[in-house]
């Protein structure tokens, strides 16, 4: 082959090849893609004794609570730390030696990036597994550990909480082609929390509302006692964090109800710890820990103590809490800040 360059004759050679594997079939063989097999992400967290665990930075009481200062350092607690607590204790019987976790605590619409990006294992903060949401898509639910939650409101407003009763007539007396969900906020300026599922079920469901995003819930309430621009009338989020908030911290609100009394569910929700899909012995591992919990009781007990019961959460933290890195204090405590949602 005088005068062919020698990528040409690379290319010649590569092309002889393919015309003589044709006749045997052996083409598609020869250059389909082997994938890498698949690591085992139990046995890695057995190998590692570590197990990284997501949490939102903001505090979803009594789900993850605000973190303290203890003798013994930095502490968060809450259902959702004593949910991982019980995983914790069953990876270290799984793998034979103890299992540490290691607790990220981030902005909940970061969440799922750092799970895509492989930083967590897993990530837990009242996260609700059966709303289409797609920015969620992609990812794994456990079972259930917490059933009877959903999306809800709240305001401080007595006339919004009376315009709202009056909009939620039963379905006999109601206009033509009103639902609920669509037309009880119509006109009112709703804030949800950037990233959740309350921002994306508004997004999805209340246009005739003004949506006001904000960072955290604290920062909701901020700008709203405030009467900071933008004006805030309703609050909308998760229905036990919620109730929660305006039962013992924050009782100048008040969680939006029907003419008879009965609360005002948006949605209803479960709630589940999200990991990666391909992820498969974790979640059936996951789910086994869930289940058996459920079966004893556990689950029941837990929802009990952290719903009903009185308690001063900093004295559950520095018995109970898990540490984070000091360095995330800060931001913990950085509650940001509400702003007009442009793009509506």
């Amino acid at each position: 082959m005088t005068g062919v360059s020698a990528p040409r004759r690379a290319l010649l050679g590569v092309a002889l090849i393919g015309l003589s594997l044709q006749g045997c079939g052996l083409v598609y063989d020869a250059l389909q893609y082997v994938a890498p097999v698949a690591t085992d992400e139990l046995d890695a967290i057995c190998r590692r004794q570590r197990v990284q665990v997501g949490m939102a930075v903001e505090p979803f009481r009594p789900f993850v609570f605000p973190a303290i200062w203890t003798d013994e350092g930095s502490r968060v607690t809450g259902l959702d730390v004593e949910l991982v607590r019980h995983i914790v204790d069953a990876l270290s019987q799984q793998c034979g030696r103890p299992v540490t976790p290691v607790l990220h605590l981030v902005r909940f619409r970061d969440l799922f990036l750092h799970l895509s990006e492989g930083k967590l294992d897993l990530f837990v903060s009242a996260v609700p597994s059966n709303m289409p949401v797609r920015a969620w898509a992609g990812f794994a639910y456990s079972i259930p550990y917490f059933q009877h939650g959903g999306l809800s409101g709240i305001t401080r407003r007595p006339d919004v909480a009376d315009r709202i009763r009056q909009r939620l007539q039963p379905p006999s007396e109601a206009s033509p082609g009103m639902t609920a969900d669509a037309q009880v906020l119509a006109g009112l300026a709703v804030a949800v929390q950037d990233g959740t599922a309350s921002q994306h079920y508004a997004a999805a469901n209340l246009k005739d509302s003004r949506m006001v995003l904000c960072d955290s819930l604290p920062a909701a309430f901020e700008s709203a006692e405030a009467s900071a621009d933008p004006a805030i009338d309703v609050i909308l989020g998760t229905r036990p964090v919620l109730e929660y908030m305006v039962t013992r911290v924050k009782k100048e609100w008040q969680l939006l109800a029907r003419a008879d009394g009965k609360p005002l569910f948006l949605t209803r929700a479960q709630y589940a710890v999200v990991m990666s899909e391909e992820s498969y012995r974790l979640r059936w591992f996951i789910n086994t820990v869930i289940f058996r919990l459920d079966e004893s009781g556990q689950l029941e007990r837990m929802r009990a103590r952290w719903l009903d019961e009185p308690y001063a959460f900093p004295r559950r933290a520095a018995v109970e809490g898990l540490p984070f890195d000091v360095e995330k204090m800060v931001s913990h405590y950085s509650q940001g800040e509400c702003r007009a949602d442009r793009a509506r």
